[in-house]
């Protein structure tokens, strides 16, 4: 019988080897990231790893002081990647934001740069969404104009195609793809709330897929023209715990 519940997050993130590439889903927002996949993983305590998002994670003080500004009540629960930025466990990061928008609050994957302790590369959001689609559908490289002329094109393929440049960009298969869905059933069929982002995309674009739902309902009622995204491109589901979490130390 396939079953792919898990029945902790600790369990899911039991294999996770440190200098692992691992997709983080999300869109700059802790309502749709994988916030205890996260906190798991750094109870994990794996380092030097690749990650992969949209965005550096705002870390916890951060999206404190943000809530704040706009007169909202923080999340217990909102880590995201700038958890694994705050605890040194990035070695390298591939992103379109590496820094927020304000001088007076630094995300902590700025300070790491600072500091000289990770690399990053820097694409724009689109080519990151593509080479992480293409990982998902076994294609291995595209070419796309964007980035020609820049830093982004250095070391990397230039072909013309109808007189116009482009440079040549790699799939990017990770090891594990941590992302944030709303339902699941046992076989891992995934319905999003919201937009789904880079959570639908990165399901299916690494070895393993984990998905971290609201809740996981009976085989059969996700309807076949509900499900977003079908269980073959997931390995594991686990559920949120249904009373939000305070400290990223407590398992869950």
């Amino acid at each position: 019988m396939i079953n792919k519940v898990v029945g902790s997050f600790d369990e899911a993130m039991a294999d996770v080897q440190s200098g692992a590439m691992i997709h983080f889903g999300g869109f700059a927002n802790p309502h749709n990231t994988p916030n205890y996949l996260i906190a798991a993983l750094a109870r994990r305590g794996a380092d030097q790893l690749t990650g992969v998002s949209t965005y550096a994670g705002h870390g916890e003080e951060v999206q404190r002081e943000l809530f704040e500004r706009r007169n909202l009540e923080p999340l217990p629960d909102g880590w995201d990647l700038g958890l694994m930025a705050e605890l040194g466990r990035l070695g390298k990061l591939i992103t379109s934001f590496p820094n927020g928008n304000s001088r007076e609050l630094l995300y902590p994957f700025e300070h790491v740069l600072r500091r000289g302790e990770a690399e990053v590369e820097v694409l724009g959001q689109g080519s990151i969404a593509e080479r992480i689609r293409c990982a998902r559908a076994g294609i291995p490289a595209f070419y796309t104009p964007v980035g020609v002329g820049t830093f982004v094109a250095e070391g990397k393929e230039v072909r013309e195609f109808d007189g116009v440049a482009h440079i040549l960009e790699t799939a990017l298969k990770a090891d594990f793809a941590l992302i944030r869905a709303h339902r699941a059933d046992r076989f891992g069929n995934l319905v999003f709330r919201g937009p789904r982002t880079f959570n639908q995309t990165m399901a299916g674009a690494a070895a393993v897929t984990v998905a971290e739902v609201d809740e996981v309902v009976p085989l059969g009622e996700l309807g076949p023209d509900e499900i977003h995204t079908p269980g073959v491109y997931v390995q594991r589901v686990v559920v949120r715990p249904s009373t939000p979490l305070d400290d990223w130390r407590t398992p869950a």
